[in-house]
């Protein structure tokens, strides 16, 4: 088993962190997320698990930090990180 940390963007608070933690929790093992630090920890076994979770970061829009956004599904996701953001901080 191997575990991995990437640094992601668009982290700002426990919601986003619990978004993370549910949907690569459904693939991955052992995943923590440190809203401080933007870290996100899991272990996988399969040798394109990295891959896998870098595609799934992106399209909850926390890409791996130094990502190019290129398309615009890459935009939508962003988007889609910051409504939920700011719906979780206004439901609080």
């Amino acid at each position: 088993m191997q575990t991995e940390t990437l640094i992601v963007e668009n982290l700002k608070c426990g919601g986003c962190a619990n978004t993370i933690r549910n949907k690569l929790s459904q693939d991955f093992e052992n995943v923590s997320v440190d809203v401080d630090s933007s870290a996100v920890t899991f272990s996988f076994t399969a040798e394109s698990g990295l891959d896998k979770a870098r595609a799934v970061l992106q399209k909850l829009g926390y890409p791996v930090a130094g990502t190019e956004l290129s398309t615009m599904a890459d935009l939508k996701a962003k988007t889609t990180s910051f409504v939920s953001c700011a719906t979780g901080r206004l439901s609080s």
